[in-house]
C-alpha cells in the first residue's frame, strides 16, 4: 500500500525540485554530494517539506540539512528553536541548527522580520555551502501575496507573487519553493498522517499583522462571495503576472542601451517615447543601480521619477530611498547618490 495522497503530494513535489538542483549543481570537488537545506519553523507547511526532504534526498545521493531560525519575538523562541532542531535531527537531517537573530524596525515587523530570516539563511546556505534553500511557503500564501500585493496598488511584478525560484547573495537559484501548487491543508494532512509534530505561531493568528488578518478574515470573506476556488485562481494569476512581468523585465534590459547618451547618461526624449511599462522599468534599473535598495523602492517613487520625463514643468531634484536622487538636466536625467 502506498503513502497517503498528502504525504505522495509533497514528496513528489520536493522529488522534482531536488532533480532540478542536481541539474543545476557544479560540484567543487569530483564526486561532491549537493547540500540541500529546508528552512524550518516547526509549522505544518515546513515540518511536512523537512519529513519529504528526509526521504527523498538519500534516494538521490543528496545531503539533507535544515535551519531554523529564532527571531526573538515571542518569550522561550530560543527553546522552540531548540525543540525544531530536535525534530529535525528526529528525521536524520544532518547538519541541523538554529540562527538567532536581531528584527529590526524597517518596513513594518513583518518585513522586517522576513529580512533578518533571510539574512540568516543567507549566511547559513554561504557558510554550509548549501547548493539549495528550501522553503515551504504554499499555494494559499501566494494566493495571500497577490491580495497584498493588489491591495497596496503594486504593478504586475509584485502581483505575480513568489518564484518558484529565487537568488540570494552568491546564488540565483538558492532558494526553491516546491509546495507553491499545493494547498495548505495537504501540508497539515501530511503531518497528520505521519504523527510529525507540528507548532501554531501564535503571529499567524494574530490580528495585528495584515497577512494574518487577510488569511482569517479576507480570504474567507472572498470565498463566501465568490466561491471556492479563488486562491486557486489567485496562484494561476501569480504565473500568468510573473510570465508577463518577465518578458517586460528583458525588454527593458534591452532598452537600457538604447536610451542612453554617449556618456552613459539616460536621454529623457528616447526615453519618453518608450512604452510606460517599459520606460518605468528602465528607470527602476537605474534608481536600483545608483544605490537605492530595491525593498524600499515603491511604485510611488518610480511614478516621481517617470513624471521627470512625461511631466516636465521645471521641477526639482527628486528624492529617493538609499539618499539617491533624480534630477533632470538638459535633456538628461542624472541619477545618483547624494
Amino acid at each position: 500500500m502506498g503513502p497517503h495522497p498528502a504525504v505522495a503530494a509533497i514528496r513528489l513535489a520536493v522529488r522534482r525540485v531536488l532533480h532540478d538542483v542536481l541539474t543545476d549543481y557544479q560540484p567543487h570537488e569530483p564526486g561532491a554530494t549537493p547540500l540541500v537545506l529546508v528552512a524550518c519553523s516547526g509549522g505544518a507547511d515546513s515540518m511536512a517539506l523537512a519529513s519529504a526532504l528526509a526521504f527523498e534526498a538519500p534516494k538521490l545521493s543528496v545531503r539533507a540539512g535544515g535551519v531554523t531560525v529564532d527571531h526573538g519575538l515571542q518569550a522561550g523562541s530560543d527553546l522552540r528553536a531548540a525543540e525544531v532542531v530536535s525534530r529535525m535531527t528526529a528525521l536524520r537531517l544532518d547538519p541541523v541548527e538554529s540562527v538567532a537573530v536581531t528584527v529590526g524596525r524597517d518596513g513594518g515587523p513583518e518585513a522586517a522580520a522576513r529580512d533578518a530570516r533571510y539574512a540568516a539563511l543567507d549566511e547559513a546556505a554561504q557558510r554550509l555551502g548549501a547548493a539549495a534553500v528550501l522553503l515551504g511557503h504554499t499555494r494559499d500564501d501566494q494566493a495571500e501575496t497577490v491580495l497584498l500585493g493588489l491591495a497596496r496598488g503594486s504593478g504586475i511584478r509584485s502581483l505575480s507573487g513568489m518564484a518558484s525560484v529565487s537568488g540570494g547573495p552568491g546564488s540565483e537559484r538558492r532558494y526553491r519553493r516546491p509546495f507553491l501548487g499545493i494547498d495548505r491543508q495537504t501540508a497539515r494532512k501530511a503531518c497528520m498522517v505521519q504523527s510529525l509534530p507540528v507548532w501554531d505561531d501564535p503571529h499567524n493568528a494574530d490580528p495585528a499583522y495584515t497577512r494574518s488578518r487577510l488569511r482569517h478574515e479576507g480570504l474567507p470573506v472572498l470565498e463566501k462571495a465568490l466561491g471556492k476556488g479563488v486562491i486557486e485562481a489567485l496562484a494561476r494569476t501569480a504565473q500568468l503576472c510573473r510570465d508577463d512581468a518577465d518578458a517586460l523585465d528583458a525588454w527593458a534590459a534591452d532598452a537600457d542601451a538604447s536610451v542612453r547618451d554617449g556618456s552613459g547618461q539616460l536621454d529623457c526624449a528616447k526615453l519618453f517615447v518608450l512604452p510606460p511599462a517599459v520606460r518605468r522599468r528602465v528607470l527602476r534599473r537605474a534608481v536600483i543601480a545608483a544605490g537605492s535598495p530595491a525593498g524600499s523602492l515603491f511604485a510611488r517613487h518610480i511614478e516621481e521619477v517617470d513624471r521627470l520625463i512625461t511631466g516636465w514643468r521645471g521641477q526639482g531634484a527628486i528624492n529617493l530611498p538609499g539618499r539617491v536622487e533624480a534630477q533632470r538636466q538638459g535633456g538628461r536625467l542624472v541619477i545618483r547618490q547624494g
